[in-house]
C-alpha cells in the first residue's frame, strides 16, 4: 500500500492510558520519572509510526519537566500528536495527565516533544507524509515546532562555541559563589 503525500494531524493522534501500580513507584512513593519517560517514548513511537507508515526511532527529547508527581493508583494518559514533519523526521508533542480515579481530580504532569525519524525496510531514513493542518491549533503547534527547532539549533551552536573558547583557568573565579570545592 502506497503512503499518501499528506496525512491530517487527527489521523495519528494517539492516547495511551495506564494504571500506575506499586511496582512503578520509587522509594518516595511516587511514580519513577523513568517509567513516565518509557511511556512517553511508547506513545511517541505509536503516533509517529502511524503517521509515517514506517518504523520510527527516537532521535531527541525536548522539555521533560516533571510538573507534578504521579501517585500509585492514578490513571496516566499520554496524549500524542504529530506537531511537525520534515522530510524524514517528525516532532511529536505529548501531554501527560494523571487522574485520581476516586476523586476524579485530573492534573497536567508533563509536556514533552520527541523528535522521531522514520526508517524504511532498508533501515535508512524514509520520507514521511506531509502534515495537513486541520485547525488553527494545529497551525500554532507546527509554527511552535519551527521555533523550537531554531532555538535548539542556536543553543547547540552557542554551547559548541562555549566549549571551544572556554578557558578554565580564566573562569575559575566563577566557582567561588557555587557549592563546589576544587581539589586540584
Amino acid at each position: 500500500m502506497a503512503i499518501p503525500a499528506f496525512r491530517p494531524v487527527s489521523y495519528s493522534c494517539t492516547t495511551l492510558t495506564e494504571l500506575m501500580i506499586p511496582s512503578y513507584a520509587n522509594f518516595g512513593g511516587k511514580i519513577h520519572g523513568g517509567t513516565l519517560l518509557s511511556l512517553m517514548d511508547k506513545v511517541a513511537y505509536a503516533c509517529a509510526a502511524k503517521h509515517a507508515g514506517n518504523y520510527c526511532v527516537t532521535v531527541s527529547v525536548h522539555g521533560v519537566n516533571f510538573l507534578q508527581p504521579v501517585e500509585v493508583g492514578e490513571l496516566v494518559s499520554l496524549l500524542a500528536s504529530v506537531n511537525y514533519v520534515g522530510n524524514t523526521s517528525l516532532m511529536v508533542g505529548i501531554k501527560v495527565i494523571s487522574e485520581n480515579v476516586k476523586s476524579g481530580f485530573v492534573k497536567h504532569t508533563n509536556t514533552s516533544y520527541f523528535t522521531m525519524v522514520a526508517k524504511g525496510d532498508d533501515d535508512k531514513p524514509a520520507k514521511v507524509p506531509g502534515l495537513t493542518l486541520e485547525t488553527r491549533e494545529d497551525a500554532r503547534r507546527f509554527l511552535e515546532a519551527i521555533k523550537r527547532k531554531e532555538l535548539s539549533k542556536r543553543y547547540q551552536i552557542e554551547l559548541d562555541n562555549t566549549k571551544t573558547i572556554l578557558h578554565v583557568d580564566e573562569e575559575l573565579h566563577l566557582l567561588q559563589q557555587e557549592r563546589c570545592k576544587l581539589a586540584f
